[in-house]
């Protein structure tokens, strides 16, 4: 999964967002070993502060723990990254319905709309 950074908005929170999807996803599993601060920061193509500013936040919460001699580590703890994939799921929902009241649709046609590309989708998977 490569690192997608814009310019809009701080890298250190886009980074904090992509390697929290990057947990949830399973690319860095539950208790496993972080490349290096360097290693990342070289693969996302960013400053290595900047790297550290944002793995020091996600130790700050709790997803990442550091063992002093052999470096950071992704938690084991299922239910914290659960309560991070809804968080984020959560994110995308209220974006979402942001946007088509913007564009005009009340609740019901939002859920009606949904629903029905749901239902397309459920098609073609079959």
């Amino acid at each position: 999964m490569t690192w997608e950074l814009q310019s809009d908005r701080p890298i250190y929170a886009q980074l904090i967002e992509q390697i929290e999807l990057k947990i949830c996803i399973g690319v860095f599993p539950l208790g496993s070993k972080l490349p290096s601060v360097r290693d990342l920061a070289k693969e996302a193509s960013v400053n290595p502060n900047t790297m550290q500013k944002a793995l020091a936040k996600l130790e700050e919460d709790g997803l990442l723990y550091t063992n002093r001699t052999s470096g950071r580590y992704v938690t084991e703890d299922i239910q914290m990254v659960k309560a991070v994939k809804r968080k984020k799921a959560q994110d995308h929902i209220k974006n979402f319905v942001d946007k088509m009241t913007e564009l005009g649709f009340d609740d019901k046609e939002i859920v009606r709309i949904l629903s029905s590309s749901l239902q397309k989708e459920d098609t073609k998977n079959e």
